[in-house]
């Protein structure tokens, strides 16, 4: 068996060969230094042809055979292959080693050389051009266009000494060749992501540099246009504008990546954190683009290259790739909210670049969120939301009762009482509905949601505070009512479709506010029905210090809103009227004679009276002003059979008069029993055809006597009448 040695192939062309055996089988091993790719071997024996060679090696050519730094590929040793420099004669027992590649081959004769010049290629070739300089060198200045053109000038020559056979008595001479050429191209592309790398640098662009660039990846893809037929791996398509796209989007993910910010301990701090973040990474991504457009495009574009998409696309990718980093980080109702309004609002915005006609298109740019990772954020942010805002009530009502403690009456703005929980109530919904909507029509009809609830449950708790705290008077009650309305009528009106639960627990509090405001005229007043009906009053203005109680509570109520004030002053109405008909129903001592005529002459002129007071408040209630003259005509008629007609008249005004009212108008005049029988019967068949009749909403609304309660021995009386 002839030894076998190790030769490495020197990356010259035309450099003198070891002489080899051409009946021993050739095993030739190509060792990339490069991390990034694996070892490659490439067999030819008695199985294997060229042709299997040759696509083996067309493989391994289409892989990264020079590092990422092309600086470190200038100073490598294989790239002072295309230079004049003489190969130094090496002893047969110690092969040459050359950095990237070593083939193993059987040792044979010293004719290459000779095959070498017959196949038309020496070392001349490659100074022809660029003032002598090599190929390598011509790489390391920069001289792309001039390189690729020797290097293309080479690859021409291979091919047709290839074409011709010339290589056939030795396959190493051919193989050394056509690998100094791809690892020559290798390093080409090298520099020409090196070129990319730096576009965006500290350094400025160098236009004229990116002109030339683009020169050569148009050089290239019209010299290797396709795939050859026969698969010759000289002239596969070397894909470089693939490779600046790559580079491109690596760059920008680089620059993205810059965008950074220190932690923060608490989760406001993370916050404005998170916004000085995205604020940076916004500033960075601007004058990147800026520079793109006004600079590189420019640059690109005078050869005929378009690079304004690469860069958009680019930049796109690497923000979405970093927002989604974020997304996964973000915690907290502000941090989810900082991350969403920068998507949606300040990088989508018109202005994002400061120019018009840099406006990032709408399309065909993808979403920089997944819909699903926009989903999960939206539904994080309104969990958090729905805490903040029921918290949010919770500060409203502390605030409150803050008031409370202090004793701070409420302001009169505009000619009403006014509280400042409509007004905070307002802001917060506003804010936080206003701050959705900016973001996504979907998030601000969730946010309208949250807010209605939690105002749903806030206002019966608000009720019930304040109804059991010590603030409950005339002016607070009043606010109240005011903010309550306002909440009613605005909200409603604004967000037509939301709010409508909330009309059933804003209605239940102002009644309940109401009915406590009455409640507050009622414990003023009630004492002072007292002296009303007896033998003192027909003597004295009895009745004047209770209309005066009314008159100040009637002044209050202007200044509560104008709907529930006119409710509230007809409430007051029924009372007063009620309870005066109450004393004289169920009275303390008993006229005769001219006492009862007296008492109902006292009577008329309290009605009046009454009737003057309210109507001078404002009240509405005028179907009330002929209760206390229809009993009061009864209790002084002298002609008893004229009584029935004022019973009649009582019963057709007022509806609800019951069998015990009537029982006990009657016990006031003492008619004797044959004569009340006949008058109550005739009470009872207009009861009954009124009741017949059905009650109507003016019937319901007018209630009066069905809320006097009359005695049960009223029956006993009558019949010992």
């Amino acid at each position: 068996m002839p030894s076998r040695r190790t030769v490495a192939l020197g990356l010259k062309l035309g450099s003198p060969k070891e002489p080899a055996e051409q009946k021993t089988p050739v095993q030739i091993t190509r060792r990339v230094s490069s991390g990034d790719s694996p070892s490659i071997q490439y067999e030819d024996d008695a199985g294997h042809g060229l042709g299997t060679l040759l696509r083996s090696f067309a493989r391994a050519s289409q892989r990264a055979l020079v590092p990422e730094d092309f600086g470190l590929l200038r100073r490598s040793s294989r790239f002072r292959s295309l230079r004049r420099t003489p190969r130094k004669a090496t002893d047969k027992s110690q092969a040459p080693t050359v950095p990237g590649a070593a083939l193993d081959v059987p040792s044979k004769g010293t004719d290459s050389i000779r095959r070498q010049t017959s196949a038309g290629v020496g070392p001349k070739e490659l100074e022809t051009e660029a003032e002598g300089k090599s190929v390598a060198d011509l790489i390391a200045e920069r001289q792309l266009l001039a390189a690729f053109k020797q290097l293309r000038h080479l690859e021409t020559q291979l091919v047709a000494g290839k074409a011709s056979r010339a290589y056939e008595q030795d396959l190493t001479d051919f193989v050394r060749r056509a690998m100094d050429v791809c690892l020559h191209y290798d390093g080409l592309a090298a520099e020409i992501r090196a070129v990319v790398r730096e576009t965006l640098g500290p350094d400025g662009v160098d236009a004229a540099a990116l002109t030339e660039l683009a020169q050569v990846v148009r050089a290239e893809e019209e010299a290797h246009p396709e795939p050859p037929e026969d698969g010759d791996f000289l002239r596969m398509p070397r894909r470089w504008r693939q490779q600046w796209e790559d580079e491109v989007r690596r760059s920008a993910q680089e620059r993205v990546q810059q965008a950074n910010a220190a932690e923060a301990a608490g989760d406001e701090d993370r916050s404005s954190d998170l916004a000085r973040l995205l604020a940076e990474l916004g500033c960075l991504v601007r004058g990147d683009l800026k520079k793109v457009r006004l600079e590189v495009q420019p640059a690109y574009a005078a050869a005929g290259f378009q690079a304004w998409e690469a860069y958009l696309h680019a930049f796109h990718d690497a923000v979405a790739l970093r927002l989604q980093e974020l997304a996964n980080e973000a915690h907290g109702c502000e941090q989810l909210y900082v991350l969403l309004d920068w998507a949606a609002n300040i990088y989508r915005s018109p202005d994002f670049l400061d120019a018009p006609d840099l406006a990032l298109p709408a399309e065909p740019l993808p979403p920089l969120l997944a819909p699903e990772v926009w989903a999960r954020l939206e539904n994080d942010y309104t969990s958090f939301l729905e805490t903040k805002i029921i918290r949010c009530f919770e500060n409203i009502l502390q605030l409150e009762q803050s008031h409370w403690a202090a004793e701070e009456a409420p302001e009169v703005l505009q000619g009403q009482y006014h509280a400042p929980l409509s007004i905070d109530i307002h802001m917060l919904v506003a804010e936080h509905v206003k701050a959705a909507g900016a973001i996504s029509a979907e998030l601000e009809a969730t946010t309208l949601q949250i807010c209605a609830r939690a105002l749903s449950l806030f206002v019966p708790r608000f009720e019930k505070t304040f109804l059991e705290s010590e603030a409950v008077n005339v002016p607070h009650l009043g606010a109240y009512i005011n903010s309550c309305e306002e909440l009613r009528t605005s909200l409603l009106a604004r967000f037509p479709g939301t709010f409508e639960e909330l009309g059933k627990p804003l209605a239940a509090t102002t009644s309940s506010f109401q009915k406590r405001l009455l409640q507050v005229l009622q414990s003023d007043v009630q004492p002072l029905f007292k002296v009303l009906c007896t033998k003192a009053w027909l003597t004295q203005d009895a009745l004047q210090p209770l209309m005066d109680k009314v008159v100040d509570f009637g002044r209050q109520l202007e200044l509560v809103a104008p709907p529930k004030a006119q409710e509230i002053l007809r409430e007051a109405h029924r009372y007063v009227i009620r309870e005066y008909l109450v004393q004289v129903l169920r009275p303390r001592e008993r006229f005769r004679g001219a006492e009862r005529v007296t008492g109902s002459q006292k009577m008329n002129l309290d009605a009046q009276a009454i009737s003057d007071t309210f109507q001078g408040l404002g009240s509405e209630a005028s179907w009330l002003d002929q209760a206390i003259p229809c009993v009061s005509d009864i209790l002084g008629e002298t002609h008893k059979d004229d009584i029935q007609k004022h019973l009649e008249m009582l019963i057709e005004l007022y509806p609800d008069v019951r069998r015990e009212h009537v029982l006990a108008v009657l016990a006031l005049r003492r008619l004797g029993r044959r004569r009340n029988q006949r008058l109550l019967q005739r009470a009872q068949d207009l009861l009954r055809a009124s009741a017949k009749a059905g009650d109507t909403g003016t019937t319901r609304d007018r209630v009066l006597f069905s809320e006097i309660e009359m005695p049960t021995f009223m029956d006993m009386l009558i019949t010992c009448i």
